[in-house]
């Protein structure tokens, strides 16, 4: 996809960005897919249906990147975020992972089911994602007339001493096989990994029992897949040679012939998917800017589309309808969940798509590490939850929390104060 002027390339790469996203919001709505349901249904139920549906995505989307990789169609060595970056800030990933998993269960839904929601008519949502926007933005740009970020206020020094500085890439086939054997082993590893969730998924009778999973879990990965390849091919055509967007911006005085439609950075113009934390906070930062065009990104066109995609399904199968908080617990629930998702997503560099399929399909240990964290969070939380439920007044949250450990077992039972339930 060589486009004749930058112009004219970011005019289509933000449009199929777009229209993939709004695809996906459509059919995420219809079919209910939801990570956090997803676990919900696995803790709660035993029902594997929507865990599979996840599995699914993952492993589509995984096995696309790497067979595209090969053939030099999609670069995630360059991604925005960098998901392979030779610094592996593990403990980022994981604290917050688990931070991120608590405040979905809270919130009721990680980012993409939020915007989904926000397309249903759920105003409960909108509240979520402004919060998560306003929190994600200042995690990385920093609070007026200062130079501190929430991340450095409230993380950096105690985790980011705990990253490991490796040789090279962090991906799997890097790690195993070497810069030079990495593309070869990626396409083994991703192959295989990609191949295993997929017959996991089919195994599961709930999952290969429901045309909506099996839809919902395709659609997700090819979409995921489908914004590694538009992000890695839309190019420049300067001098009769392709050149990625972002090498445009980062040359734009010695290539353009005036500052005039010049984004206000180039990162956003890498290789990239979907992810909804941070494109969150670049939406609070493009209206703080008065909606200037230089800030429009990837990221905040997927917002868009995936709320207009869940919007027209919602009003093409009657589904839309307005929704506020059941009681002032159920609003402060959420309140701290949003909060707690726009700080654990940043800091985790992605949600339940962002990191879990998106940088999955990287196979990016991070993204591992982070995914382990949000499923922890997320069933520790619902298991304290339905302990407090069901023993009402005599569960405080320290028995209920030892309980929920022990039933994970990462706590001896003799420590519980509460009947299994």
């Amino acid at each position: 996809m060589l486009m004749d002027s930058f112009a004219e390339a970011q005019s289509l790469f933000l449009l199929l960005v777009f229209a993939i996203a709004f695809i996906m919001g459509a059919v995420v709505n219809k079919t209910n897919f939801c990570t956090m349901g997803a676990i919900s249904d696995w803790i709660n139920m035993g029902d594997k249906g929507r865990l599979g549906a996840w599995f699914f995505a993952i492993g589509v989307a995984m096995i696309g990147v790497v067979i595209f990789e090969v053939f030099g169609m999609v670069d995630a060595d360059g991604s925005f975020p960098p998901y392979r970056n030779g610094q592996l800030i593990w403990a980022e990933n994981l604290v917050g992972g688990i931070i991120f998993g608590i405040g979905m269960t809270l919130a009721s839904g990680c980012g993409n089911k939020a915007l989904i929601r926000v397309g249903g008519g759920n105003i409960k949502s909108v509240m979520v994602v402004a919060i998560i926007a306003v929190i994600a933005y200042y995690m990385i740009n920093p609070f007026p007339d200062s130079d501190s970020t929430l991340f450095t206020v409230l993380f950096y020094d105690w985790l980011r001493p705990l990253a490991i500085d490796l040789p090279s890439n962090q991906d799997l086939g890097t790690l195993l096989a070497g810069d030079k054997g990495a593309l070869s082993a990626r396409l083994a590893i991703g192959l295989s990994i990609g191949a295993v969730l997929v017959v996991v998924a089919f195994v599961t009778s709930e999952f290969r029992g429901s045309f909506d999973n099996i839809l919902g879990g395709l659609v997700v990965g090819l979409a995921v897949f489908a914004a590694w390849y538009v992000s890695s091919n839309v190019m420049v055509n300067v001098d009769d040679e392709p050149m990625r967007m972002a090498e445009y911006v980062q040359n734009w005085d010695f290539i353009a012939e005036d500052a005039e439609g010049q984004p206000d950075d180039s990162r956003p113009l890498n290789a990239q998917s979907f992810t909804f934390i941070n494109p969150m906070g670049q939406a609070f930062g493009y209206a703080k800017s008065g909606f200037d065009a230089a800030f429009l990104t990837f990221g905040i066109m997927a917002l868009a589309g995936v709320i207009l995609g869940s919007l027209v399904w919602s009003l093409i199968s009657k589904g839309f309808r307005i929704e506020w908080f059941a009681s002032v617990g159920d609003f402060f629930s959420h309140f701290i969940g949003a909060i707690l998702m726009g700080l654990g997503g940043v800091l985790a560099m992605g949600c339940t798509i962002g990191q879990a399929i998106t940088g999955a399909s990287t196979l990016a240990v991070g993204s591992f590490v982070a995914f382990g964290g949000i499923v922890f969070g997320s069933a520790l939380t619902m298991k304290i939850q339905y302990y407090k439920l069901v023993y009402e007044e005599e569960a405080s949250f320290g028995k209920a929390l030892v309980a929920s450990l022990a039933d994970m077992r990462l706590l001896p039972n003799s420590m519980r104060k509460l009947e299994k339930v």
